[in-house]
């Protein structure tokens, strides 16, 4: 599972348009963030595997593809999934306790990759979970 995003970027050698492509991918149990600059004038190219994704390209990933939302098909055990939020998390009870009321609440979302990733911590423990999208939001101007 992956996504991706593309934007226009000054060539770091001719400064002429460039495509800047980020894509963040799903790999076994884990998340990985790639980009990769290609300048069709000067023929740069340069990629960077396994960087961090920050904030604000991760706000454009919500706002161009939607966000997802954990729904369980079964009434999921608490304790369960309030030690998978913990572990994932890496928070405290009371951080994770707020998280587990808003992921029951369907209100816990993040980018699809990110939601598969938790869906699957917990389908290892066995809750049965399954990640649905969320519209795009759009700017409206």
């Amino acid at each position: 599972m992956f996504l991706s995003l593309t934007r226009p970027t000054p060539c770091p050698d001719c400064r002429t348009p460039a495509d800047w492509v980020g894509v963040q991918v799903l790999v076994g149990d884990a998340l990985r963030w790639d980009v990769e600059v290609a300048c069709g004038s000067c023929g740069f190219a340069v990629a960077e595997c396994g960087g961090e994704l920050s904030d604000g390209v991760r706000e454009s990933l919500l706002a161009e593809h939607g966000a997802a939302v954990l729904h369980f098909t079964t009434p999921p055990r608490r304790l369960a999934v309030l030690r998978v939020l913990r572990e994932s998390a890496g928070v405290g009870i009371a951080e994770a306790k707020e998280a587990l009321e808003r992921v029951l609440a369907g209100e816990y979302s993040g980018t699809p990759p990110e939601m598969e990733l938790l869906a699957r911590r917990l389908r290892a423990v066995g809750v049965d979970v399954v990640v649905s999208a969320q519209a795009a939001r759009r700017c409206s101007g």
